[in-house]
Formats: C-alpha cells, sequence, structure tokens
C-alpha cells in the first residue's frame, strides 16, 4: 500500500468527525461551517500566495468539513420543528424509505420520510426522516405512502430518526409503484417460497438474499449474534461486492469486455440496491462499488482505501446522520479492516500455516478485530468464537446470496424458482447451524456495558492480537510438520490469543463482574428458584422487594449487579421462599416494609433487621414514599382487615412510577379471592410491568389482568419446581392479553429498562438455550439489538 493510496483517509475522517461533532451538538453546526469555511480560505490564499507543499490536503479536509456542517445546518429547521412534536399524538403522511423489520413488541418497524406532519387534520408539509411502528404488514414496502396517526416520542441527538412514531391507525394511501412496485411483489413471492422451507435455513434465507429479516426469529437471532454471524443475518456491503463479482467474472466467461463488464456490473448493482432496499450498508457499497468501477471504465483503477474514503465523504456530505448509525460505521470500518488489516495480518500468520489457511483466518480475523471496538460501544455482547464461526459460514454466503437471488428473479416460472430457493436452502441451512452450534460452546460470548470504556479494553485487547500475528511479518519461521507435530512460533501465538481471551473472561467473571451486566436496568428480577427476589433502581437508590428462600443465590444477583446496600426492602410476607433469604441483606439495609406477621419466627427476622440499622414499618394500602427519582406506592393489604390470615392473601403488593422507573406492580403471592379485592379497593390502571402472583400459579383473577393490561409480565420461579408453576391457564390468559411473558425459570436473571422511551430486557440466556445448557455461562439478550435500531427493537412503550 503506497502513500496516496491513502491521501483521502484522513479527509474521510474529518468528514467524520465533523459529521459526528455537528449531529450530537446541532447548535454547533454553524460555527463550525464558519470556521472551517474560513480556515478553507486562508489556507486557498496561503497556496496561491506561496504554493505550500501539503496544504492542499488541509483545504480538501477543511471545505469537506464545512460541507458536512453545511448540511446538517441546511436540515436543523424542518428538524427542530418536527422534534417539537414529541410527546404528542399526530398525524403524518410518508414514504417509506427501508425495508421493514418485525420488533419484539410485535410491532412492523420502518424508516420513512416525512411529507406533512402536524396535529390530526391540521398537518404541514415538512420532510423529515421518522422510524414508525405499525400493527398492519400490507402494503408496508419500499416507496409506498401511508398516512399514520399515533404517539411520538422525540429521538435523542444524533439519531438519524426525529421521531418514532407509534402508529395506532395505519392507511396505505399509495401502494409502492415503478420499479419499487415490482421489486416489492418479487419480494414477497421469493419470501413466501423461502417460509415454506424446513427452519431454520428457511427463516434466514430471505434476509441472506433479499434483506427480509422478518422470519428470523429471536433465538436464531441471538444465536448469530452470539457467533459473531449477524452481518449474515441481512443484506450487507458484502452482498454488493459478491453481485458484482458475479456479473464481473459471467461478462468476462463470455468474452465481454471491460466497457462491457461495468455497465452491466453497475445495471446488476443498481436492480440488486432497490431489490433489497437501500439500507446504509447497501448504500455505502453501492457508492464504493460504483467509484470503483467508474475507476476501472477510465482505465485507471484506484486503490481500495482511497475509494473506501471517497464513498464515505461522498456519503457522510449528503447524510451526515449516517455518521452515528452503527451499521454503517461497522461496514465501513469492517471494508476498511479487509482493505488494510488483513493483508498484513495473511503475511504474518504465513510463519505458521500456509498461505490459504493464512488469508482464510485473516479475512474474519481483520473485520472482528477492527469492528469489535465499535460493536463495544453499542452492545453489550462480545463474541469470542466469531473467526471461527466466520470461517466455517462465509463460504456458504455468496452461494446462498446469488442463488437465493435467482429464485427470487425467477419467480414468474414457479418450478425454476422452487429448485433455486431449495438449492439456496442449503447453504442458508449451513449457516444457520453454524450460528447454533458455535453459539452454544462454553465461552462463546462475554459481557460487557456499552460504552467508551469497554471499547477502550476491546480496542486493546485486539491490539495486542494484532501485534502478535503481525510481529516479523513474512520473515519469521513457516508452518511446517515434523513428525507429525506443528513446531515453531505458531505455538506461542496460540497461547498469546488463548491467555488474553481466556484472561479476559476471568476478569470479567470474577472481580469484575459487574462490568458484565447492562447499566440501563432499572428492575431486575433475580434468579433464586421457586421464590421471589425482585429489584427497583433509580438513580441509584435501589430497593428488594423479598428475598427468595436463600442467602446464596441473592448474595450471588446482588453481588452481579454491583449492589452493596439497599434502601429499602420490602418482605411481602414469611414464607420461606420470600424471606427465606434475608441473612444476604442483614446489616446493609436502611428501611424495611413487611406485611403482617404471623408467629415469634416472623417477629425475629425483624428485629435482626432492626438490629442491623434497619426502620422497620408494616406496610398498608395508602403508604407511599421515593427511590430515589420514582415514586412508590403500596396498593395492599388494606389497614386492619380481617378477610385473611396472614400469608399470601395478605402479601404487600407494591407499585413504582417515575425516575425512568417503568410503572410497575408487584402482586406477591395473592391468590384470585385477595386479587378481586384489591381491585375493588384500588383504581389500578394500565402497567408496563406486572410481576404475576404467586409464580404463575392457576389461582389467578382474569379480572383484575385485564384491568392492569401489562406490556410484561414477570414470573419468578424455579426451573421444574414440583407445584407446576407456571400453570399452563394463566400463561394462556397472559397471552391473550398480549403480554411478553418472561420466565427466571427459562431465562435466567432478568432486566428491564427504559431506552427512547420503550422497555429493553436483557436475559442470561434464551428459553431454548437454557433448556440446552442449564448454568453453562450467560448470553445476554437486549430488546435494543443491532439491526442497529434501538426504540424499534423494545418491547413495547412507556405507559
Amino acid at each position: 500500500m503506497k502513500s496516496r493510496d491513502l491521501r483521502l483517509v484522513p479527509v474521510a475522517l474529518a468528514v467524520w468527525a465533523a459529521a459526528l461533532v455537528c449531529v450530537f451538538q446541532p447548535g454547533l453546526a454553524a460555527a463550525c461551517a464558519l470556521v472551517c469555511g474560513v480556515a478553507a480560505g486562508v489556507v486557498l490564499l496561503v497556496l496561491l500566495a506561496r504554493g505550500r507543499h501539503g496544504a492542499g490536503l488541509v483545504l480538501l479536509m477543511l471545505a469537506a468539513a464545512a460541507a458536512t456542517a453545511l448540511s446538517v445546518g441546511y436540515a436543523l429547521p424542518s428538524r427542530e420543528a418536527a422534534a417539537g412534536q414529541g410527546g404528542r399524538v399526530v398525524e403524518a403522511v410518508v414514504e417509506v424509505t427501508s425495508s421493514a423489520s418485525t420488533g419484539q413488541d410485535g410491532r412492523l418497524w420502518v424508516e420513512a420520510t416525512t411529507q406533512s406532519l402536524g396535529p390530526p387534520g391540521r398537518a404541514r408539509p415538512v420532510a423529515v426522516p421518522v422510524r414508525i411502528g405499525t400493527a398492519t404488514a400490507d402494503g408496508i414496502d419500499l416507496g409506498a405512502r401511508l398516512r399514520v396517526v399515533g404517539e411520538t416520542s422525540a429521538t435523542e441527538a444524533g439519531e438519524r430518526a426525529v421521531l418514532v412514531l407509534y402508529a395506532t391507525t395505519t392507511e396505505v394511501v399509495q401502494p409502492t409503484s415503478g420499479v419499487f412496485g415490482v421489486a416489492a411483489t418479487a419480494r414477497r413471492a421469493f419470501v413466501d417460497r423461502a417460509l415454506r422451507l424446513p427452519e431454520p435455513g428457511g427463516a434466514l434465507l430471505p434476509g441472506l438474499a433479499v434483506g427480509d429479516t422478518r422470519a428470523v426469529g429471536s433465538d436464531l437471532d441471538e444465536d448469530m449474534r452470539s457467533s459473531g454471524l449477524s452481518h449474515l443475518t441481512a443484506v450487507s456491503g458484502a452482498n454488493c461486492a459478491i453481485v458484482v463479482a458475479a456479473v464481473f467474472g459471467l461478462t468476462a466467461l463470455c468474452g465481454g469486455g471491460r466497457a462491457l463488464r461495468v455497465v452491466l456490473a453497475a445495471t446488476a448493482l443498481s436492480g440488486f440496491v432497490v431489490l433489497v432496499t437501500p439500507e446504509p450498508s447497501v448504500v455505502r457499497a453501492a457508492v464504493m462499488a460504483g467509484a470503483g468501477m467508474l475507476s476501472v471504465l477510465l482505465g485507471r483503477p484506484s486503490a481500495g482505501a482511497g475509494v473506501l474514503a471517497l464513498s464515505t465523504i461522498m456519503i457522510l456530505v449528503s447524510d451526515p446522520w449516517l455518521a452515528a448509525t452503527p451499521g454503517f460505521a461497522l461496514s465501513a470500518v469492517a471494508t476498511g479492516a479487509l482493505i488494510l488489516l488483513a493483508p498484513p495480518l495473511s503475511r504474518g500468520l504465513r510463519r505458521w500455516m500456509p498461505g490459504p489457511v493464512a488469508l482464510a483466518i485473516a479475512v474474519p480475523l481483520s473485520a472482528q478485530l477492527a469492528c469489535g471496538p465499535i460493536i463495544a460501544l453499542f452492545a453489550e455482547q462480545q463474541s469470542l468464537i466469531g473467526v471461527a464461526a466466520n470461517l466455517i459460514a462465509e463460504p456458504a454466503a455468496p452461494v446462498a446470496t446469488v442463488v437465493g437471488l435467482l429464485a427470487c428473479l425467477a419467480g414468474p416460472v414457479p418450478a425454476v424458482a422452487d429448485l433455486l430457493a431449495a438449492t439456496a436452502w442449503l447453504p442458508a441451512t449451513w449457516i444457520a447451524t453454524t450460528a447454533q452450534v458455535t453459539a452454544d460452546l462454553p465461552g462463546a460470548t462475554i459481557l460487557l456495558p456499552a460504552g467508551i470504556g469497554s471499547a477502550a479494553l476491546v480496542a486493546g485487547l485486539g491490539a495486542a492480537v494484532a501485534v502478535v500475528c503481525l510481529e516479523g511479518g513474512s520473515r519469521g519461521p513457516r508452518w511446517r510438520v515434523r513428525g507429525g507435530a506443528v513446531l515453531r512460533g505458531g505455538a506461542v501465538t496460540v497461547l498469546v490469543v488463548a491467555g488474553s481471551l481466556a484472561g479476559a473472561q476471568a476478569l470479567l467473571g470474577g472481580p469484575l463482574a459487574t462490568a458484565a451486566t447492562p447499566d440501563a436496568w432499572s428492575i431486575a428480577a433475580c434468579d433464586v428458584g421457586q421464590g421471589d427476589a425482585l429489584l427497583v433502581r433509580s438513580e441509584g437508590a435501589v430497593a428488594l422487594i423479598d428475598t427468595g428462600p436463600a442467602p446464596e443465590p441473592l448474595r450471588d444477583c446482588l453481588r452481579s449487579l454491583g449492589i452493596d446496600r439497599l434502601d429499602l426492602l420490602v418482605l411481602t410476607h414469611f414464607d420461606l421462599d420470600h424471606a427465606g433469604g434475608v441473612e444476604a441483606v442483614r446489616g446493609r439495609v436502611s428501611a424495611v416494609l413487611h406485611g403482617p406477621t404471623a408467629d415469634a419466627d416472623d417477629e425475629r427476622t425483624l428485629a435482626s433487621l432492626a438490629a442491623g440499622g434497619a426502620q422497620v414499618e408494616q406496610a398498608s394500602a395508602g403508604l407511599r414514599g421515593t427511590l430515589g427519582g420514582a415514586t412508590w406506592r403500596v396498593r395492599w393489604p388494606v389497614r386492619d382487615t380481617t378477610a385473611f390470615p396472614a400469608g399470601n392473601d395478605l402479601g404487600v403488593v407494591m407499585e413504582f412510577s417515575g425516575g425512568e422507573v417503568p410503572r410497575s406492580l408487584f402482586l406477591a403471592d395473592l391468590s384470585a379471592p385477595a386479587q378481586r379485592l384489591l381491585q375493588r379497593s384500588e383504581r389500578l390502571g394500565p402497567y408496563a410491568v406486572v410481576k404475576v402472583a404467586h409464580h404463575g400459579s392457576a389461582d389467578q383473577d382474569p379480572g383484575l389482568y385485564q384491568a392492569l393490561s401489562p406490556v410484561v409480565a414477570l414470573i419468578s420461579v424455579g426451573a421444574d419446581n414440583d407445584y407446576g408453576h407456571p400453570r399452563r391457564e394463566t400463561l394462556d390468559l397472559l397471552g391473550a392479553l398480549g403480554a411478553q411473558v418472561y420466565r427466571t425459570d427459562e431465562r435466567g436473571r432478568i432486566l428491564l429498562g427504559l431506552r427512547h422511551g420503550a422497555l429493553a430486557m436483557w436475559s442470561e440466556t434464551t428459553p431454548e438455550r437454557r433448556g440446552r445448557r442449564r448454568g453453562s455461562g450467560t448470553s445476554c439478550r437486549s430488546a435494543p439489538n443491532q439491526r442497529q435500531r434501538s426504540s424499534d427493537r423494545g418491547v413495547g412503550r412507556r405507559r
């Protein structure tokens, strides 16, 4: 790689930096444009006056940064006007600009650009990007025009979409037409054909071939992330490269000249982008491929780094908000790693292995090393087996993509389309099976809190691995076998890399265990077996509702969440499964609320807590207080009630809301008669989160749950318990109400929190995987997942 090949890289970095500053601090856009413009003028004068060497690059950097800032400034007035509609019910006419994906709340989520926006019946023309969640699926295609009415929430600075719109009514005003209409019809026919094939390959194939990921279930999606194969879940820049390479190669085989190859490849690429919809990574790859083909057509081939930098500059100047989009960043950085890092890695690895093997390892390793820090900025999960999984799965991706596209295009000839789809199903199944098998390996992933610190840690480990692999280049001893054993430096590299990863895992599993926990949680259901232990947190203050049956599981949960002291302990009642773990928190509690006592043992429990410094008070309906920024209220039992004896039916029912805590109700172990009395004595509206009574027993009042209308139903229950909890009739009741049911026996510890006004959920594992390997580690599952959207992946909206 020559220095001139890298000349545009500093310009691309300057544009990216300017875009990030301006989109996260829009008020600085005008100042940035002015400063960069004036500086560019000064540099231009210096160039004209003195011809100073090297100043031309500085001029280009300043001019490009100024153009980016101007682009932000031009868009700001309309964005600010639209942002003022956040938190209101609005009517909007929009044009769909992306493919659709299904969120965990069951909604269909799409990106769109508004044509008009405002209060119902009074919408005004405005063009801003928005993200829409709707229950309607028919007609939601790229290019379709919709009239949407619903509640909005404003996004945070830096997000490309100005508003998130939760649609209550969606009307297709004008179906997609023209080339987009033809593409939508072909895509639907192919998806229907693929879904008739067995899972998991049938579910993955539409994403691989045409970018439709709606059939990819949560378990398969998590396996793809855990194995480092999530870039194959949907169409990415790699697919653009595959299409261009296939058309180039086929035209060359047929004797076509350079001009014909470029024209046909450009035509195929354009059609492919229309078919799969222009996602950020596809746009980046298409622009890069277009620039590369133009250079080939002119007979002046450019280095890959220069073409990548040029495409990045063009895209970010036209749409600066893409600079803060994880998908675009990962796509550009991965491509840069393949261009700049993979060749020297391959040369370094040849010291210990044959050239083809070294190249096969260097390609996924370079992408993994470059993308790891970016992933750590946005996601809590890091894959440790990504390189191996990619080595196994990547060869199947081009086959699935090309043959799947042919099956899509062959739709008018069903027999041919069926044959091609079945052929593409085989490599798709190979990829999905690779993801499932590798994700189940012990230590396949580690958890890190998303942020700069984790990114720095991952970058440091990646740099160490790269230095070992690059050290000495190709001058070191080559791979060879003597007496059946692999000798010399390869063993050193394996030990260093394995030691680094194992050391990171041991560190995160020991003294830094809390670092592996997402920081955005506000409600936690500890996995304490057959019992309750639930935490509520707001602004650093923590409440614990019950302690589970034994101290040790509770200690483990508190330790992993970094909790040393409790501001409030609620003992709903004194059964062993709710108060047996008190020893774990004795001396660490500021205040205790409790239900009625039944005997001297209950009184001794309270006395021991008081002796540890806690203020003890019996709870009754109407009692209120605060927890950080949240408020709490006791909803049950009614003071001096004699309707029930002390125990389950007089268990304390707590309500929390505000302070970034979703409105939630914790129902202790109330039976159906007590639940009916609770409903009659208290006015209970909808709740975002409800802790289901008595571990999901069958003794529930449907009327109460209908009034509560939970978005999420938490069930704290032990695996394979003797009571048959949770009962099927209770699960059916919750399902009929549309609640998302999360169980500790299936998911281990469960964390809930608010992100952009929507509920997000993390758990130790999925139900399917917990059944396969109970207790063998953790793999965090976060509702805001990287198909790189946040609000659209939540399980429900804030109430």
